[in-house]
């Protein structure tokens, strides 16, 4: 096997672990919502468990990484496209990481009466989950249009994320007994808005991988214009 093919080969098996990975938050972030709509305990426990085993694959993506660049010394896209992976590999991680501080605040509400209908909530795990899936597949397939859709559906996120607020806040003001559950509510919805971010950094990953233009700055001056 020439040193080409090899390399070749280690990169193709990157990407699939990578999404491997990628599904496997997703999943996370199901499982977590799901826990709180269906108040269903033993979905809690399978996070944490998936939980160790994203940890797991981060440490090797990493591990892959770093022998691809000591081992090829990749030159311009090939080096992009390996840094851009152990960003995309942490990025992922810390999706995994959102997902069960959703479960610890699960466990809160499990333990007391349902506040409310929950429907904002699973639209923004919905949502979170379509752009982790979307800005994965925009990595793979070196596509910036669809990257960038993921930083639009950002917006949509956030949106729901002050429309939650604004809703228990009128739960909270009228009723101070709803309080500690709104509020626990309130932390989902900022994990879930969490979780958006971290998609959108890795869309932003891969318009800088394809077109070499690094949107980073721009998209947090637009943030602190529109806060």
């Amino acid at each position: 096997m020439t040193a080409q093919r090899h390399f070749d080969e280690e990169l193709s098996t990157l990407k699939e672990r990578l999404l491997t990975m990628a599904s496997l938050v997703e999943s996370m972030i199901f499982k977590a919502v799901k826990s709180l709509t269906e108040r269903e305990e033993p979905l809690i426990q399978e996070v944490n468990k998936d939980e160790e085993k994203v940890n797991l694959l981060e440490i090797e993506i990493d591990e892959r990484c770093l022998k691809l660049l000591a081992l090829h010394q990749p030159m311009a896209t090939d080096l992009r496209f390996i840094t851009s992976a152990m960003k995309i590999n942490s990025e992922l991680e810390r999706i995994g990481d959102m997902a069960v501080n959703i479960t610890q605040c699960v466990e809160v509400l499990i333990k007391q009466p349902q506040l409310k209908p929950y429907i904002d909530l699973p639209r923004m795990a919905d949502l979170t989950q379509k752009m982790v899936k979307d800005s994965l597949d925009a990595f793979i397939k070196n596509d910036a249009d669809l990257a960038r859709s993921v930083l639009r559906s950002d917006d949509q996120v956030d949106g729901l994320k002050d429309q939650i607020f604004r809703e228990l806040l009128t739960f909270m003001m009228s009723d101070h007994s709803t309080i500690s559950r709104a509020l626990e509510l309130i932390l989902v919805s900022r994990h879930l808005e969490r979780i958006g971010d971290h998609a959108t950094n890795i869309a932003e990953d891969v318009i800088y991988l394809v077109q070499g233009k690094d949107i980073r700055h721009r998209i947090e001056e637009k943030r602190v214009r529109e806060k």
